[in-house]
């Protein structure tokens, strides 16, 4: 691997990981002036980040057999920017109507979270294999690779719960929360898309 493309890999990897938690805990806050904060809605958010998450997983695990590169994964980071969008342009008119069409507020806060959340969380999961297949192109380092991998996407994931909680959520207005994590997406994406190009070899 070209000597910036490793760090590059594991930046993406913990930055998908803040991502991935920030808008977790901002979903909660989203549907809240619709739906309220119990633990209804948090248990209908939870549900659909798992589940999301784990149809992400299941893809990126396909995706990273055929001819995986870094601009690859770049170009995930840039879906994954583009379907967040929605969420700041559509959210609240889609909550609205979910919320005076589905009466029950369990099954109206699984269907809010699931038509905002899920697509973009689900290609967030794509990464973290993806990331590992790119990394593992020795198998007497693969565990190692794929070890570190979650260290640092682990780690991402819990800077980004306290980082949000902690602060963001004090210091800026929602939707610029949004924006930003959108925009530091794309920035990684572009940087991803624009690196040397790398030949990956199977292990």
């Amino acid at each position: 691997m070209h000597g910036m493309t490793r760090p590059l890999v594991y930046t993406v990897a913990g930055w998908t990981g803040f991502f991935v938690m920030a808008i977790e805990l901002l979903s909660g806050r989203t549907l809240a002036p619709d739906f309220g904060n119990s633990i209804y809605v948090w248990g209908a958010t939870i549900t659909v980040f798992m589940l999301a998450l784990s149809v992400g997983y299941l893809a990126g695990g396909y995706l990273s057999v055929n001819n995986p590169s870094l601009r690859r994964l770049g170009a995930v980071l840039l879906l994954i920017s583009i379907a967040t969008i929605p969420v700041i342009v559509l959210g609240e008119p889609a909550l609205g109507w979910i919320f005076d069409n589905v009466p029950d507020p369990r099954y109206g806060s699984l269907l809010a979270s699931m038509t905002l959340f899920f697509l973009p969380t689900a290609i967030a999961g794509t990464v973290a294999p993806y990331a590992i297949r790119l990394l593992a192109t020795d198998t007497r380092v693969s565990g190692r690779s794929a070890g570190l991998l979650y260290f640092v996407s682990t780690f991402g994931s819990a800077a980004g719960t306290l980082a949000t909680s902690f602060y963001l959520v004090l210091w800026f207005e929602l939707n610029d929360i949004f924006i930003g994590l959108i925009g530091i997406t794309a920035v990684l994406g572009l940087a991803a898309i624009l690196a040397p190009r790398e030949a990956i070899d199977a292990p």
